[in-house]
Formats: structure tokens, sequence, C-alpha cells
């Protein structure tokens, strides 16, 4: 098993080349056929001013607004020519698309289109991005309305590898199993892989370790040697002990079940996942 296409979000902001430098080391890995769907912002044409001295202001703010969007186009170009360029660089075959449309349509889009793609890779919810309140829960829409599994990049510091030793967070749920599976490629080129219970799982009657065992021997069929553990903090939420956990061990990934539990109680109550895409320090792979 290894991805055969895999679908990066980018735009003009922060964090965009991280995301093109990691879906560009993963598909060379697998030799992956690359996707940039580009999210392009257009500024709103002006409207006519109804005012005393109309005419001069219309007159600006359609020098604005021209200039405004010329220089997006101009982005768009330059970002596009360095997707090109890098997967060209790479021996990866690829294709562009960009969205000069509402930024509201732009989580609908990518939803469907991940689809069709064996990953996703986005960026962690920024709120300096000029689409946050469209963009804000990307990752959680396309995790759970496309049925595929999605990487999400936080939006700062310097990430330059992915999947070299892997946190994967095992609670025992269908979501956790999924995940874990839609991870198999990564894992095989992992140099370390910690399966770590956290808590009570289902069905572990008192032995949670019987369930992290399986999920390695499992893991061993595919050929990768994973270490289990166990450990629970009774004052910590679970969202922030995973997060320490895997900086404690290093890890350049975290691999976990998105809304194991309906999305409404967590909404209300919180949760796990809200939590580690909030605060989250590495790249999190997630499958629902």
């Amino acid at each position: 098993m290894t991805y055969q296409d895999i679908l990066v979000y980018l735009d003009d902001h922060r964090g965009a080349e991280t995301r093109l430098n990691l879906a560009i080391s993963l598909a060379s890995q697998s030799k992956a056929h690359l996707i940039g769907l580009y999210g392009l912002a257009l500024p709103d044409a002006p409207r006519p001013l109804a005012v005393a001295g109309g005419y001069a202001d219309d007159n600006a703010l359609l020098a604005a607004f021209v200039r405004d969007r010329d220089s997006a186009f101009d982005r768009e170009t330059h970002i596009e020519a360095s997707f090109r360029a890098a997967a060209r660089r790479a021996g990866l075959t690829s294709d562009w698309e960009t969205w000069p449309k509402k930024a509201s349509d732009l989580a609908a889009l990518i939803t469907e289109r991940a689809r069709y793609a064996d990953l996703t890779v986005l960026g962690q919810a920024d709120a300096a991005h000029p689409f946050f309140d469209a963009l804000a829960k990307l990752p959680e829409t396309v995790m759970l309305g496309s049925g595929r599994p999605v990487l999400i990049v936080p939006y700062a510091g310097r990430i330059d590898r992915v999947g070299t030793r892997v946190f994967v967070a095992w609670s025992g749920t269908r979501e956790a199993a999924r995940a874990v599976a839609d991870a198999i490629p990564m894992l095989r080129g992992a140099s370390a892989v910690t399966v770590a219970a956290i808590g009570s799982l289902p069905g572990a009657e008192h032995n949670e370790g019987r369930l992290t065992a399986d999920v390695a021997r499992h893991l061993a069929r595919h050929g990768i040697q994973a270490r289990t553990e166990h450990f629970t903090a009774p004052d910590i939420e679970t969202g922030e002990l995973i997060l320490s956990r895997a900086a404690d061990l290093d890890c350049d990934l975290i691999v976990m079940g998105g809304y194991g539990h309906s999305r409404t109680r967590e909404l209300i109550l919180g949760g796990v996942t809200r939590t580690i895409l909030r605060y989250m320090t590495m790249p999190v792979l997630m499958s629902h």
C-alpha cells in the first residue's frame, strides 16, 4: 500500500511553503501524483458611491481594486510556477487548480476533491489568514466529509520532516483503526513508532496493554516495528497529554482518529480533536 495521489491546499499565506515541501516529500516516497489546489483571494469589486464628488472617489476605488486584483493574480502565477518546478525537480507528475470564487465555497470544493486522493495536506487554522472565517473549520470539514485521511500541518514554525518518529494515539475506536490503516505508507518509513493507549479504552477490561499489543502485532505484519505504552494523567486533558507525550518522544507526526465522539458532544464539551487542532506543534494525520 502506497499513496498514489496527494492533494495539497496552497495559498499565499504563511505555512503554505511548508505544506508544499511536506507534500513533495511524501509524494516522492512513492512517486505519487501531486495535485495543487490554490485558493485565490480576490478583492471585492467596488460599488458606485452615491455621494457628492463620487466620480473621483469611484475612480480611486476602481484603481485600487484593479491593483489588488492584478497583484493577487501575480501571486497565484508565481506560486503555481514554484509548485510545478518543485514537482518537476522531484520527478513527479502534477496538476494545478485555482479557485478564484467565494472563499465560503472553498471548503466544499476541497472536500469534494479530497475524495479522489489518497491523502490531503491542509494547514492548521490561523486567525491571521484572510479566509479565516471561511476556513477555520477546514481540517475537520474535509476529514468528516471526504472519507479520506488528512495531514494537518501547523501554520507556525519550521518543519523539515514528517513521519520519521511517529506517535500513534490509540483509543480503541473505529476512527483510530482507520487512522492507523491510512498511515501505514508513512509508518513503513519511520525509524520509531510508538503506539500509546491513553486513559481507559473501550473493551480493555483493565488490560489496555493487550489492545496496544494487538496493534503492534498488526503493524509488524506490515513490516513496521512499534513499541507500546499506556499512561494516564487524570489532571491533564487527553489532547494536551497526547501533545506533551509526542513532544517528549521528539516525534514529528501524530496519528489519531478524529471525532471519536459525536461532533455535537465535542462542540459542547470540548474534546481531544479540538484540542489537537488548536494547539498542535507537529503535523497530525487524522481519519474519521
